[in-house]
């Protein structure tokens, strides 16, 4: 399964910035809205575009492999 690591992208950012970034500003930055962010961060096996990670790649200013990473299913806890 692949799994997003958005919430955590999101931490480091606010971090670096010191301040916090809502979904509503990352949806105006990235034009992805508010409910697929959400999707990505917290659902499961979350399928989306390859334009989004292409966008939130931008937006982070990320590689692919630092937003989303492979688990094997038989790692995963059910």
């Amino acid at each position: 399964m692949i799994r997003f690591r958005l919430k955590e992208i999101i931490t480091e950012k606010e971090f670096r910035l010191g301040r916090r970034i809502t979904f509503e500003e990352l949806s105006v930055e990235t034009g992805i809205h508010r409910v697929t962010l959400s999707r990505i961060s917290g659902v499961r096996g979350y399928n989306t575009t390859t334009d989004n990670i292409d966008k939130l790649c931008r937006y982070f200013s990320c590689k692919v492999s630092e937003l989303m990473e492979y688990v094997p299913d038989e790692e995963l806890d059910v």
